[in-house]
């Protein structure tokens, strides 16, 4: 077995990371080794760690040592060990990974084309970050765009099917923060597409980013960050994907008697927090995706949200090959300098980082 090459994140200074090398563990019975193919680094992924003890990402892939984590990641894995009956050596899986060389998991069937661990730390957690569907054999592009684009564009899928099943809170404006982002491109592009819509799609973004977000044509309207307040005094709905709090704060006090309701998705600008309590209007309610999913699974069955979700992002994943450059790290260490980049708050939305481990 060959040892395993782990990149570490400091869990309360997050901008920290180190690579270390442990000795592999041998597989117990049910057990299976997977080899980490390729992952991408996002936003996403940021956010994971800023929320990793509140939300509980850290507890996906747990240490010994609290202050060091693993950040999960999406993307494709091999298997090349097996002490199970429900996987064999060579099979690939799309899914939640840590950003590691490995992963050990404890597979059972689930589903005609998945499986999902069982390992005992993961039991209490959402079972959708447990499923891993089955891939067919390497596709070096598609495989790329899948680990990119599925997880945000799942997210921006879940956010618009959540408001229309909210009946849009009413609202005759929605206003997008940090459109760039490609979950607020996602959610954009599918408020934008809605047949009939009651309401305008408003991007604000960098002035950096605008003149990108004013070319996709998915907002109604873009403004940069200190435009704030020109924004209409209509019934509005806030979707912030970023979490700049001094954005979050104008907004709100700009909206005041205005904003029916303010959504929380993501926090790549983790380092411009500010409390709730200064905030007028209504307080922020965090979207968690695994919940609209399972509320969906009640309301339609099995399978059907899978469905909509996957033909949302071949969608969005078609249009985005238009603007979307793929850019490959080679080497596990190399997927350090995005996520630092995305740390920093230095994203560029024309960009997107896959790392070949």
């Amino acid at each position: 077995m060959d040892d395993v090459i782990q990149i570490l994140t400091h869990t309360k200074k997050i901008t920290e990371q180190k690579q270390v090398i442990v000795p592999a563990v041998a597989l117990s019975d049910g057990e299976a080794r997977l080899r980490i193919e390729r992952f991408a680094v996002t936003a996403n992924n940021v956010t994971y760690a800023a929320s990793g003890f509140v939300i509980g990402y850290w507890k996906f892939f747990p240490l010994a040592d609290e202050d060091w984590g693993l950040v999960p990641v999406w993307g494709f894995a091999e298997v090349v060990e097996s002490a199970s009956d429900v996987v064999a050596v060579g099979d690939r899986f799309y899914g939640f990974f840590p950003m590691a060389s490995e992963l050990v998991l404890k597979p059972v069937l689930h589903g005609g084309n998945a499986i999902r661990d069982v390992a005992v730390h993961r039991l209490d957690l959402p079972v959708v970050y447990n499923i891993y569907a089955r891939a067919a054999s390497a596709q070096k592009g598609s495989d790329s765009y899948r680990a990119l684009m599925q997880p945000l564009i799942a997210t921006s899928y879940l956010l618009y099917d959540w408001l229309m099943d909210s009946n849009w809170f009413g609202a005759e404006q929605f206003v997008i923060g940090s459109a760039s982002s490609k979950t607020g491109l996602g959610l954009t592009a599918f408020l934008a597409k809605h047949v009939g819509r009651p309401y305008k799609v408003v991007g604000l973004t960098s002035g950096g980013n605008a003149e990108f977000v004013k070319k996709l044509s998915f907002c109604d309207q873009v403004l940069t960050y200190d435009k704030v307040e020109t924004l209409n005094k209509v019934k509005s709905v806030y979707v912030d994907m970023a979490g700049n709090g001094d954005v979050k704060k104008r907004l709100h006090t700009w909206l005041e008697g205005y904003l029916a309701h303010s959504s929380a998705v993501g926090i790549s600008h983790w380092d411009q927090f500010v409390s709730q309590a200064d905030l007028v209007g209504p307080k922020p309610q965090f979207f968690f995706a695994p919940s609209q999913i399972l509320k969906r699974k009640k309301d339609w069955g099995k399978g059907v949200i899978e469905d909509k979700i996957s033909e949302a992002t071949q969608m969005i994943v078609k249009d985005a090959k238009r603007w979307l450059t793929l850019e490959t790290h080679v080497g596990l260490m190399a997927g350090m300098a995005p996520y630092a980049e995305l740390a920093a708050g230095k994203a560029d939305p024309k960009t997107g980082h896959v790392v070949l481990v």
